[in-house]
C-alpha cells in the first residue's frame, strides 16, 4: 500500500510527499510530532501536519539565519537562538570561532528528544560546551534580559498555537532590550504567497519596523516550505545588512557553506515588487 504524507496550504493546494515508512509519531504538550522517511526528501519532520526541516533543504533555512548576520556583524560572542531545538542553526553558529556562548530556548522537550534520536548529525551541536539548552518559553526567558545578546535568532515555527507570543510585539520588544547597543535579530517571515501567509508576514513586518531603527526583509528558495519561497527579516539596532555588509572579512574565514554565498547575501535583499509593496504598506501603517 502507498501512504502519501499530505500538508494542506489552503484549502485548494498541498503538498504531497510519497513516504518510505513513519519513524515517530507523538503528542507532547505543545503538538503533534511525526517523524516520515521518504525517497524525495529523506527524513522529515512535521509539526502539528506541517513540514518544518528536511535532511534535503535543511541547510538553506539554518544558513541563511546564520550567515547573513555573522557576514554583517564584525564581532559576535553571544547568541540566542529561540526554538532551534533540532540544533541546525547552532551547528552553523558553531564554525565560527569568535562565538563564545550559544542559547538555546525550546519549550517542547519531546522535539528536542526526537531531533536527537533520529537526527544525531545535526542535534549534536546541543552538546557542544558552548551550547545551553534551556527548556522555556521564549518571551518568559527574554523578559529579565537587559543588553546580554549581540546576536538573536526567532527560529520557532509559525505564528500560530504556542508560539504565537513570539510574533507579538511584546517579544519584538523584549529582544530589542535584550540585544547589546548594536545587536542584529534575525527571524523566519515565513511565505508571502498564500493570504493567510501573507496577512502573518505583513503583521510581522509592521510590528518589527516600529521596534528597530534598522528593518529588512531577505529570500531564499526551500522546495519544502509553502509555495518553496520563504522571507527572513533581518532586524539591527546600529548595522546594515547591505551597507555594512563585510564580504571579504566573511570571505577569509573560508566557511564551507551549500547554499550561502557573499553574492547571495547581496542578491536575496532584492525583492520582486510584490513583496515591496507588501512591505511598503505596511511600513506606512506603522
Amino acid at each position: 500500500m502507498e501512504i502519501w504524507f499530505d500538508e494542506l496550504y489552503t484549502d485548494h493546494a498541498k503538498l504531497s510527499v510519497h513516504i518510505d515508512k513513519q519513524l515517530f509519531s507523538g503528542e507532547s504538550e505543545y503538538q503533534r510530532i511525526d517523524v516520515f522517511d521518504s525517497q524525495e526528501y529523506g527524513k522529515f519532520v512535521a509539526l502539528d501536519g506541517d513540514i518544518v526541516f528536511s535532511e534535503k533543504d535543511e541547510f538553506i533555512y539554518d544558513e541563511m539565519v546564520t550567515h547573513v548576520p555573522m557576514a554583517v556583524h564584525p564581532d559576535v560572542k553571544k547568541v540566542l537562538i529561540i526554538g532551534g531545538g533540532d540544533g541546525g542553526v547552532a551547528r552553523e553558529l558553531l564554525r565560527y570561532e569568535s562565538i563564545e556562548s550559544i542559547d538555546v530556548v525550546e519549550t517542547d522537550v519531546m522535539f528536542v528528544d526526537v531531533c536527537r534520536d533520529i537526527f544525531p548529525e545535526i542535534a549534536v551541536a546541543l552538546e557542544d560546551p558552548k551550547v545551553r539548552v534551556y527548556y522555556d518559553d521564549g518571551l518568559r526567558f527574554l523578559r529579565n534580559k537587559h543588553e546580554v545578546y549581540d546576536l538573536i535568532i526567532n527560529d520557532s515555527t509559525d505564528p500560530f498555537g504556542h508560539t504565537e507570543g513570539l510574533f507579538t510585539k511584546e517579544f519584538y520588544g523584549s529582544c530589542y532590550k535584550a540585544l547589546k547597543s548594536d545587536g542584529i535579530m534575525v527571524y523566519q517571515h515565513g511565505s508571502p504567497f498564500y493570504k493567510e501567509d501573507e496577512m502573518a508576514c505583513r503583521s510581522m513586518h509592521r510590528k518589527v519596523f516600529r521596534s528597530f531603527p534598522i528593518s529588512r526583509v531577505y529570500q531564499a528558495y526551500i522546495p519544502t516550505c509553502p509555495s518553496g519561497y520563504w522571507l527572513f527579516g533581518f532586524a539591527s539596532k546600529k548595522y546594515h545588512p547591505l551597507n555594512d555588509f563585510e564580504p571579504e572579512r566573511w570571505k577569509s574565514l573560508h566557511i564551507n557553506t551549500r547554499y550561502y554565498t557573499a553574492n547571495l547575501h547581496q542578491g536575496a535583499f532584492m525583492l520582486p515588487k510584490f513583496v515591496e509593496d507588501l512591505l511598503e504598506q505596511e511600513e506606512k501603517k506603522a
